[in-house]
């Protein structure tokens, strides 16, 4: 399967909302929105960005996971606009879920990073570092500690998505292939 044909299909976020989020959802999408906020030198790091990054996020709009992560995605393109996301519903696009398990499971959200021409970079999700440091705390108890904490939890899946945008950017600037084709 051609995931940047699904790519091409993807909605705005806004689009993705307005079909699928109920009305219960989108407040919760939006109060998300509200609570993400960037640091400066997140924004400086993001606005040093050049190469388009078309990324497409296997979404679902009553999802939890997605509500509190997805938000992020729109911040960082609101920065850096070569950031060009994408979402598709995770139920209508079922070939597509099948395609992006992860642990043999279906998992939301799931972004798939490409090239200004449709080559797949990379794949992250669901959850970041930061967020199953926050559940093994919470779930696995005084048996298996990981001593860290889970204030501010946000901030740090903020940051850990950046991560992945940042190091896909990264890749997307060293490529031979796309430095021959920049002229950089």
């Amino acid at each position: 399967m051609n995931l940047y044909d699904k790519y091409k299909l993807g909605l705005t976020s806004r689009d993705f909302l307005q079909r699928y989020a109920s009305d219960a959802h989108k407040p919760r999408w939006a109060q998300m929105f509200e609570q993400v906020a960037l640091t400066e030198a997140q924004k400086t790091l993001l606005k040093s960005f050049k190469r388009v990054t078309p990324a497409l996020c296997l979404a679902g709009a009553w999802c939890g996971d997605c509500i509190n992560q997805c938000p992020i995605f729109e911040h960082f393109a609101a920065v850096a606009p070569v950031i060009q996301i994408r979402y598709i519903d995770r139920d209508e696009h079922a070939d597509v879920q099948q395609a992006l398990q992860i642990c043999g499971g279906n998992r939301v959200p799931v972004v798939v990073f490409f090239t200004e021409d449709g080559h797949e970079v990379a794949r992250y999700g669901e959850r970041t570092l930061s967020k199953y440091r926050a559940l093994m705390k919470d779930q696995a108890g005084a048996t298996c500690p990981t001593g860290i904490g889970t204030d501010g939890l946000l901030p740090q899946v903020t940051q850990d998505w950046l991560n992945e945008f940042e190091r896909v950017q990264w890749i997307l600037r060293l490529s031979p292939r796309l430095r021959k084709i920049h002229n950089d």
